[in-house]
């Protein structure tokens, strides 16, 4: 039996096991997914160096190679034997057009975690998934046979760079956002975005002591019998075959109210003529109604999006996920799609943007991811955007016996939560294969002023030894840095005691610290911090900026 929802939750682990466990069903308003696949690069969080230090630290998240494995051969045998006949025959047809490869295996995961978010959603709920070409049209496919073809709503092309050099195809700028909604009862809020340029010069031409404007018809098709078919001012709309017909939803924008729809049609533009709103052109008699930018809300959103750009290099949101995507993405597919309150669930949630939009713009979450890196930076993000927002996250040790439990599950995983205890930077080397004693760096300035680091070793084992102290040592000397860190999951033999005990003390201007320190991760819990070093300098980490205690509202 699933708990009741418990919203703003941030999970660590695989989201078809969360999605099954902690997720009833019709609990959610939206969800947004961005799954990866076939971005032929690891995903890398990025992290600063700091002035003077070459940076090493593109430490791989996760990987999107998707692999047809034991798990992706149970996961297409729990679709055939599931009650969906409609995705599973679609399935069934998929591996027979593509066989058992890396594509089969991706969609093969994805529909599985599909068949859970289509049981999550309320029944007025919308999906969003965010893919790119290469998988766009298989993706389609699977969400036809999921949501039904009858749900599709939108595909969405977002152009997320003005210009990418291919010497043999059409060069690749955008990206697909497929919409399905879970029933007809979906919801929806109109959206305007702001004219361009271009539009603003074509449409928006005239311009009196009140601004710009543009015209707009005071007259509809059709000839009419009643009040809206005689003549005003010496115009006949019958002449032309129209009527006239006053934009009511326009005129309220402009400010008018009060008794204005009990007025005749010739009584509604008396008064728009009095307040300068009819506009009389040189040439014809027919009048028109005057629309001023300044109260116009802009156009409708559209499926083409080309006015939010990709994240830019130096951009102040920019955290270094290479996939992030803008926070203004989100916030326009959540005022389109939710309303204040509602639930946003996120099961691929990589560095928190969904999650940052939707506490902007006062919805409730849910995020997912299966790394302890994202975890961690998506935690620091919030906490550094919303620091008084209270949020719970699941999943990441509490104790040492939750640390050892996830050393014992993933060696590499452990080592990288138990680097974000300290804030240390992940070093690459620290995946897979040799990393030459490094697993991270902590970087401090000793004087205020000049960067410094130290070297820090993750032990997740049993098996300690004195010469793992040594060989940290050498490592520190070899690596020009100025102390090491021990973090280890186990209590350290007195033989490592004595080993960094020997290696000495580092002096600085201010004061002294023992140049190898060992750390225990029971100590990690403890409210104070178990270094003993100099100011750290946690500039390495990007800063997410601080939000406004109030957002203001997207206007609707």
């Amino acid at each position: 039996m699933i708990r009741d929802l418990v919203p703003n939750t941030l999970y660590y682990g695989d989201n078809l096991s969360i999605l099954r466990e902690q997720i009833p069903d019709a609990s959610v308003d939206l969800i947004y997914l961005d799954p990866p696949f076939n971005s032929n690069a690891s995903y890398n969080v990025l992290f600063k160096a700091p002035e003077g230090h070459q940076s090493k630290a593109q430490i791989e998240a996760f990987d999107d190679t998707w692999l047809w494995t034991d798990a992706a051969e149970v996961a297409f045998e729990e679709v055939m034997s599931g009650r969906n006949s409609q995705v599973s025959e679609m399935l069934r047809a998929m591996l027979v057009f593509l066989g058992r490869n890396d594509m089969m295996a991706y969609l093969t995961m994805m529909a599985v975690r599909l068949l859970e978010m289509h049981r999550v959603l309320k029944q007025t709920g919308s999906l969003y998934l965010h893919c790119e070409p290469t998988a766009s049209h298989y993706l389609k496919i699977l969400l036809d046979a999921v949501f039904g073809k009858n749900q599709f709503l939108s595909e969405i092309i977002w152009k997320r760079t003005s210009s990418h050099s291919s010497a043999r195809r059409w060069g690749p700028v955008h990206d697909t956002i497929l919409v399905y909604a879970k029933t007809d009862r979906f919801g929806w809020n109109r959206v305007f975005e702001a004219y361009d340029d271009q539009y603003l010069e074509q449409f928006y031409r005239n311009e009196d002591e009140s601004g710009r404007f543009r015209t707009g018809d005071l007259t509809g098709a059709g000839k009419r019998s009643g009040d809206s078919g005689k003549p005003w001012r010496g115009v006949d709309p019958t002449h032309s075959g129209r009527h006239w017909a006053v934009p009511t939803a326009a005129i309220a924008r402009a400010g008018i109210n009060g008794d204005f729809e009990a007025l005749s049609p010739q009584g509604k533009l008396d008064r728009l003529d009095e307040l300068g709103l009819t506009y009389w052109p040189p040439k014809g008699k027919v009048p028109q109604f005057k629309r001023y930018l300044e109260v116009d809300r802009g156009v409708s959103i559209q499926d083409v999006i080309t006015d939010i750009k990709a994240i830019a290099s130096q951009a102040k949101e920019r955290l270094g996920y290479p996939t992030q995507k803008p926070v203004a993405l989100l916030e326009r597919i959540l005022a389109a799609s939710s309303n204040p309150g509602d639930v946003v669930l996120d099961p691929f949630c990589g560095c928190g943007t969904t999650l940052h939009a939707a506490a902007r713009m006062d919805r409730k979450w849910i995020g997912i991811d299966i790394t302890h890196l994202a975890i961690a930076l998506i935690r620091r993000r919030l906490n550094e955007a919303f620091p008084e927002m209270e949020f719970n996250t699941i999943g990441v040790p509490k104790d040492s016996d939750g640390a050892r439990a996830l050393a014992l599950a993933d060696t590499y995983e452990f080592q990288k939560w138990a680097l974000s205890m300290i804030d240390a930077q992940p070093y690459k080397g620290g995946k897979k294969g040799g990393d030459g004693g490094v697993d991270g760096y902590l970087y401090f300035k000793p004087d205020g002023k000049k960067t410094e680091k130290a070297i820090v070793s993750v032990k997740g084992g049993h098996s300690l030894n004195p010469a793992m102290v040594k060989d940290l040592i050498v490592t520190v000397d070899q690596e020009g840095a100025k102390m090491g860190i021990f973090l280890t999951l186990e209590t350290p033999t007195k033989g490592m005691i004595t080993q960094a005990a020997a290696a000495g003390i580092y002096k600085t201007e201010y004061s002294q610290f023992p140049k190898i320190q060992i750390i225990t991760v029971e100590r990690l819990f403890q409210p104070a911090s178990p270094l003993q070093m100099p100011w750290q300098d946690t500039s390495v980490f990007k800063k997410s900026q601080r939000e406004p205690a109030h957002q203001p509202k997207l206007e609707l």
